[in-house]
């Protein structure tokens, strides 16, 4: 243990404080050796370390980060921490050169570093999923433009609709969603390297500001009890980012549940995306699906403890901060597998269009009927009456005939994917990683 001064601690009292932090820190170990070269190259900056201990730290690390994405290099319960075992293992090859690699900073400001480095790539990531849903509901609004079905309002059929219209909002929302992850990139993309443990550090002109274009993050985090202050703030604009992807995703997938029943039989799921019962031999259940929607609670309840836990600590670090790790790479991990499981199902759905028409009844037709009526000049709330008396006598909803009556973009029939994707286009810069933001 790097904090460790020659007296021991209960057995109990290590896996107590440890917890599962040492399983979290084996992810975090390929960015916290980053961070360790960056903040090598500062103390060789300012002459802590000589060009060639520079060298040999850094050929080192190298040798590490292979052996970590070998597998070969885990944290173990016994190490505590990703920090004790990149130290331990640069001591044990380099001496003094070693254990001089700490100097100038603290747990406090490498963990961050590490996790502000995961979260960039894990925002960065899910952006890119988001971009490809996009696309593939572009796809499908270009499909099924004119496959007419029926909308909804209280679960009751409402007004003519199509399966496009359908893919394309989903399209539009998720560009809002897209804009908040790039918004909470922006927010963790701050090198609290160089703050220690939140208070700075005596007598070393630490190059903070060259440290942090080295590991590519915008900008430093100036005033260093800044760093310990924003610890669970930063970590819950992520949270709450990929809680409204999950918002977005669970209520598509409650949708393709519903559509999927024998009632609406609107669409085919893939049957390798779907299980069977171990009773009943005609079941094929959407439990892709359903564990999507499901999904969405699992990141609110990560997002609560981001929300509460920093709550009424006095500033400063206190370890009840340890768990704000936890939280919120489990919504990074947990957010990644609710998109790949939507990219993967999307390509493979198919609406069906005979069973939607049959769905429409001539009750849809009601606001066009009151809306004709205006057009000759009569009131609308008068029109609105007698579109309701003569509901008995509309017609059966003609595809062709309903969709022509649309004439703005955006309404049924007129979905426009290349509006959403000009508007995606506005993320691709973002979307595209630069060579020093990616462990």
């Amino acid at each position: 243990m790097l904090w460790a001064k020659g007296q021991t601690i209960a057995d109990w009292v290590q896996r107590f404080t440890v917890g599962e932090d040492y399983r979290w820190d084996t992810l975090l170990l390929p960015y916290d050796i980053e961070a360790t070269r960056a903040h090598a190259a500062g103390l060789a900056q300012i002459g802590v370390l000589s060009a060639e201990e520079f060298q040999a730290v850094s050929e080192a690390l190298d040798t590490l980060k292979t052996e970590v994405a070998a597998g070969r290099v885990v944290v173990r319960l016994e190490d505590e921490d990703a920090h004790t075992v990149i130290e331990t293992y640069l001591t044990e090859r380099l001496g003094d050169t070693g254990k001089k690699i700490h100097t100038g900073r603290s747990r406090n400001d490498q963990v961050l570093a590490a996790i502000r480095l995961f979260l960039k790539d894990g925002l960065r990531e899910a952006g890119r999923q988001v971009a490809r849903l996009i696309e593939q509901l572009c796809e499908l609004g270009a499909r099924y433009d004119r496959a007419l079905m029926p909308g909804y309002t209280h679960l009751q059929q409402a007004m003519p609709s199509t399966a496009g219209l359908w893919a394309l909002g989903y399209a539009e929302l998720l560009l809002s969603d897209l804009a908040a992850l790039r918004h909470a990139y922006e927010q963790v993309d701050v090198s609290p390297l160089g703050s220690a443990a939140g208070y700075g550090v005596p007598f070393l002109e630490l190059p903070r500001e060259e440290v942090a274009r080295r590991l590519g993050f915008r900008e430093l985090q100036l005033h260093v009890t800044a760093v310990q202050l924003s610890r669970g703030k930063l970590e819950l604009h992520v949270a709450h980012a990929l809680v409204q992807v999950g918002a977005t995703l669970n209520r598509m997938a409650s949708d393709l549940v519903l559509f999927n029943t024998q009632e609406f039989g609107f669409v085919e799921l893939p049957p390798a995306f779907c299980t069977g019962s171990s009773i009943m031999p005609q079941k094929q259940n959407p439990d892709v699906l359903e564990l999507v929607r499901a999904g969405y609670h699992r990141l609110l309840a990560e997002m609560h403890v981001l929300l509460t836990l920093p709550a009424n600590l006095p500033s400063g670090y206190h370890r009840d901060l340890q768990l704000t790790k936890e939280a919120v790479m489990r919504c990074v991990l947990h957010a990644r597998d609710l998109l790949t499981a939507m990219v993967q199902f999307l390509p493979n759905l198919r609406f069906r269009r005979d069973r939607m028409q049959a769905a429409c009844t001539p009750a849809l037709l009601a606001t066009a009927e009151a809306l004709s009526r205006v057009l000759e000049g009569v009131p609308f709330r008068e029109a609105y009456r007698q579109a309701a008396a003569a509901l008995d006598h509309l017609p059966h909803p003609d595809p062709e005939t309903v969709l022509r009556a649309y004439r703005v973009d955006g309404y049924p029939g007129r979905g426009q994917p290349d509006y959403i994707r000009e508007r995606l286009g506005a993320f691709r810069t973002w979307l595209q990683p630069s060579d020093s933001s990616e462990a």
